[in-house]
């Protein structure tokens, strides 16, 4: 430890308060951290202790701006964990959680704070407050209500306990994800056994296995999700499903790094919490606060969506295994993706592994993603080689309106590595706010396997999708235009988060922008247009087998979460109660699994999504709906993204996000496009 001043407490210096990532060290965080929590304890301290009575300025905006110091030093710290999470990181992390979750109690449930907002609350007719900041009092009334401010001081301690179990326990679940993931990376001795694979996936493999020190071998590291993109190429099957089995057993092997212990008690402590906030269950307690509103609501669709599935995936296993039978095989689920493929090539002449030649990532990113947003909403991305992200491969971009004026930094982080939790994502740094005079900067994190030096990085058209939903997330953070903090950028409802992205993803395949982006590596030509029709024809081909698995993780989430206390207190086989779920559901077909089971289940055991991973579908009804829109009204015109990026984007989390869907669509929406989509209207 040196004597030079702390670089996380000095002021912002750096262009849109991008933190200094260059200077800071494992050991600034703490310090750094413990500092952040005094000042916000002292600053809603001097909230409460005021004379005067509560005052939309003195209590509400006043506890706006608290937190600054803490807020940026956790986004910062944050984006490394998720993103180069090495073990004095992590470390790191595992001391902090219960410190943080003990913070976020102590201003939740402070009864002198919960009193003040109630009474500004109670006086909200007569304030004449704009619809924002009358919005800001009715959420800070409502989630504080929800958090527990309104038990008594017994109530409130074991709340505070079961909280800070919590953090501890979904920690460990992603430690321990994390190792067993590395440690299940599948090695292959020979190039014949990857036979199938291209040049530049056999590079990445052969780099990957280098970098263990495992030279002259190959190593296939794993997805987040069950599957793998690999699987569909693989033309030898043992080593399809060691690949697959490989995925299946992460973290429920019975060793040091097994989450099985580890998710029932997740299960029990939110299901102790939930019947303590008096709720019935950890999923009624969620989505109470929640678009859907209720697990009768979620249930009631998803059920709806499960009968139609499972019958499409049972009719697209018999014309896998027609065309099986001539390999003398059984289809399994180590099978599917790879005979997938060979369905695709007959019925529609479309190999989608070999269209990777044209998805070349940095031309993607810059003459696809970025020039969609370009064409729809006017900004132009530039990338600053003078700023520095929180890792060598991390790239910074500054974004610009249409006029010419800042409107924030994007940062991504486009490969894998060991330290790297699985899956994409986004999150923001630094967030917009008028009241702090701050502007956004956002980052978008994907897992692309990183080829040898001088090689180039073909993406699969699953990652050209990934990184356009993700800079979905990343436009809605960069565009969302508010005045208090709690509203910025994705602080929507969890159920509406993924609407923004999933509609980003429809200039995949728009005429001028496939044709700006998908062009040869080698010789510049446009991807066929025969390709480009076929590809249009199959969009609904294999949808039984994709939505199938991805309501199965959807149910098996709500069937831990809709557990009672007593229900959650007996002592669980997980293996057992996910095949009992999805039996009742309908959707316990060997051949399709679930897209995550439990002991995998990031999204839902360490992230933010538990009782939460419907949002995906939910989200999609409106995201089906906005995209008949688009193409009802011209498709990709700027005013078109003027309206959608003002009436829902800009909005953030400032207002109902229903209301603002109705703002911009004119009415509710539709799920019958939805439907259309998935193959399920019939």
């Amino acid at each position: 430890m040196t004597d030079a001043p702390n670089p996380l407490l000095a002021p912002p210096a750096l262009p849109y308060d991008l933190p200094p990532y260059g200077s800071i060290r494992p050991e600034h965080y703490r310090p750094a951290f413990r500092a952040g929590i005094a000042a916000h304890r002292a600053e809603v301290e001097a909230i409460t202790a005021q004379a005067e009575p509560p005052t939309f300025e003195n209590t509400l905006v006043a506890l706006e701006s608290s937190g600054e110091l803490l807020g940026r030093v956790s986004r910062t710290f944050y984006t490394v964990t998720g993103a180069d999470g090495t073990a004095e990181i992590q470390a790191i992390e595992e001391e902090l959680a219960p410190l943080m979750a003990a913070h976020r109690d102590a201003v939740q449930l402070d009864a002198a704070l919960f009193a003040r907002v109630a009474a500004v609350h109670a006086q909200l007719d007569d304030l004449g407050l704009d619809a924002e900041s009358r919005y800001l009092v009715e959420r800070h009334h409502r989630e504080m209500s929800l958090a527990g401010a309104g038990l008594d001081d017994t109530q409130k301690a074991r709340l505070t306990d079961l909280n800070q179990r919590l953090s501890v326990l979904t920690n460990a679940f992603e430690k321990n994800l994390l190792a067993d993931t590395n440690d299940l990376a599948v090695v292959f001795d020979t190039a014949a056994e990857l036979d199938g694979l291209s040049d530049g996936e056999l590079s990445a493999a052969a780099q990957a296995a280098t970098s263990r020190g495992l030279d002259g071998r190959y190593v296939i590291t794993l997805t987040l999700y069950t599957g793998h993109p690999l699987l569909a190429s693989l033309t030898n099957r043992e080593s399809r499903r060691r690949l697959l089995q490989a995925s299946r057993a992460r973290a429920s092997r019975g060793n040091e790094n097994d989450n099985r212990a580890v998710l029932r008690d997740i299960v029990r402590v939110r299901a102790e919490r939930a019947a303590l906030l008096g709720y019935p269950s950890h999923a009624a307690a969620i989505l109470a606060d929640q678009t859907a509103g209720s697990p009768h609501a979620v249930h009631e669709m998803l059920r709806r969506l499960a009968v139609p599935a499972a019958a499409n995936a049972r009719s697209e296993q018999e014309a896998l295994q027609r065309i099986a039978d001539a390999d003398g095989i059984r289809i399994d689920a180590h099978d599917w993706a790879f005979y997938t493929e060979k369905v695709r090539a007959a019925e529609y002449d479309l190999d989608r592994a070999a269209l990777r030649p044209w998805f070349e990532a940095e031309r993607v990113l810059r003459d696809g993603v970025f020039f969609a947003a370009g064409q729809l909403y006017g900004i132009r991305m530039t990338e600053r080689h003078d700023l520095q992200g929180y890792h060598p491969d991390v790239r910074v971009f500054e974004a610009h309106n249409a006029d010419g004026s800042e409107l924030g930094l994007f940062l991504l982080d486009l490969y894998t590595r060991d330290t790297k939790r699985g899956g994409a994502w986004m999150n923001a740094i630094v967030t917009q706010s008028e009241l702090r005079g701050t502007a956004p900067v956002v980052v978008n994190n994907l897992n692309v396997n990183k080829p040898a030096p001088g090689t180039p990085t073909l993406l699969t058209l699953d990652e050209v999708t990934t990184l356009f939903h993700e800079f979905g997330h990343a436009l809605h953070g960069l565009f969302a235009t508010v005045t208090y903090p709690h509203f910025a950028g994705t602080a929507v409802h969890r159920d509406f988060v993924e609407f923004p992205s999933q509609v980003n993803e429809m200039w995949i395949l728009w005429p001028e922008i496939l044709t700006h982006y998908a062009r040869h590596i080698d010789t510049d030509e446009p991807l066929p247009a025969d390709v480009v029709e076929r590809l249009h024809a199959s969009e609904a081909f294999n949808q039984g087998f994709a939505t199938s698995e991805y309501l199965a993780a959807s149910w098996i989430d709500q069937a831990w979460h809709s557990l009672s206390i007593d229900e959650a207190a007996a002592d669980i086989d997980v293996a057992g109660f996910e095949a009992a779920a999805l039996a009742d559901i309908g959707l316990d077909n060997p051949a399709v699994p679930t897209r995550y089971s439990s002991t995998y289940f990031a999204h839902v055991f360490s992230g933010g999504y538990s009782a939460g991973y419907y949002s995906y579908i939910w989200s999609e009804v409106l995201d089906a709906d906005t995209v008949e829109w688009f193409r009802e009204n011209g498709g990709l015109t700027r005013a078109n993204g003027d309206r959608f990026r003002n009436r829902l984007l800009g909005v953030g989390g400032s207002g109902d996000p229903l209301a603002a869907y109705r703002d911009f669509r004119g009415r509710d929406a539709d799920i019958q496009p939805l439907l259309e989509r998935r193959g399920l209207a019939g």
